[in-house]
């Protein structure tokens, strides 16, 4: 894969793919192992967040915390899909939320926090929406590629040495992946910015730098968090984004869903239940592009026996920030 744009280049997608690898590696270590400045990397790093729409921020692992999650299509009158969008992404169970058909579907990932927030959302808020003229709930049940691994790794632009230079120290974890109610203003603090110093997480969470410290590395280490990295992939040179779903063969639902997770393409896979197995984001130059992809690398997968391409109009969320419908 290659960066086509005329505004960002090698450099920017290095350090994307830095973030990607420790999203609150200081500068200094991110400078150092791409051989550039303190200061290049503090530029680059403002003009992704001010051209780029790149933020780093913490995501709770649903599926390590055992968590269900699924994904939404609505189908809605054309004239108030974009209302229901933005105010799904209002919401703080809802992530990955786009408006797809024409304008007149809208598909969110849902991620309850309770156990009742999925009823609530599904069997409360959007059958008494009046422009929410189908509702079609399909559960994730295993992921095969996005979560903690970022799709610029697929772009390699950083060898297996400055990857490892990159990464924190490892932290040994004990015990199951959880959330402690204690836990909460502490992550809340790195939803808003995944790159906090420990000195405001200190203020955000009324506990000591060390305590955060350690608080902090046993959540990371347990994967009940991970510091993720969202940006438009348009400044990459890649706008196309499609939600893909695919039917294959039972017995060769695993076996597409793996090599899915190598496709350059594909930002995100997962098992689902519903009229189709798998669900996919691909991601494309253009829509040959996209056409390339489906009738060959795609195509020729065995087991796959039918995808529905769902591409996105406007992208409305994708981790925890909303842009707005125009």
């Amino acid at each position: 894969m290659v960066v086509e744009s005329d505004t960002f280049d090698r450099l920017d997608l290095q350090l994307l793919s830095a973030l990607e690898a420790d999203g609150r590696a200081p500068f200094s270590r991110i400078a150092a192992v791409l051989g550039v400045s303190d200061q290049t990397i503090a530029r680059r790093y403002r003009r992704l967040c001010a051209e780029g729409g790149l933020r780093v921020v913490a995501v709770r692992d649903a599926e390590r915390l055992g968590q269900d999650q699924w994904i939404l299509r609505l189908r809605c009158a054309p004239d108030n899909a974009g209302t229901i969008a933005d105010a799904l992404a209002k919401r703080p169970d809802t992530a990955w939320i786009g408006l797809a058909s024409g304008g007149t579907e809208v598909l969110c990932i849902s991620r309850p926090r309770r156990p009742g927030d999925h009823d609530e959302l599904l069997l409360g808020k959007l059958p008494r929406t009046p422009s929410v003229m189908e509702i079609r709930a399909h559960q994730l049940l295993h992921r095969f590629y996005g979560g903690p691994a970022g799709w610029t790794a697929k772009f390699e632009v950083l060898t297996h040495e400055q990857m490892a230079a990159l990464r924190a120290e490892p932290v040994t974890a004990s015990g199951r992946a959880r959330i402690a109610p204690d836990d909460e203003p502490l992550i809340a603090a790195l939803e808003r910015d995944g790159r906090a110093t420990y000195p405001e997480l200190q203020r955000a969470t009324g506990h000591s730098e060390s305590a955060v410290k350690r608080r902090l590395a046993a959540l990371l280490a347990s994967g009940a968090v991970y510091i993720d990295v969202e940006y438009h992939s348009e400044v990459l040179g890649y706008p196309l984004a499609s939600c893909l779903w695919i039917t294959t063969d039972p017995a060769a639902l695993h076996s597409v869903g793996q090599a899915l997770a190598t496709h350059p393409e594909i930002a995100f896979a997962s098992a689902t239940a519903g009229s189709s197995n798998i669900v996919a984001t691909a991601v494309a130059r253009d829509t040959a592009d996209l056409y390339a992809y489906l009738s060959g690398r795609l195509g020729s997968l065995e087991g796959v026996r039918h995808v529905e391409t769902t591409p996105f109009l406007h992208k409305v969320k994708q981790l925890t920030y909303a842009r707005p419908v125009r």
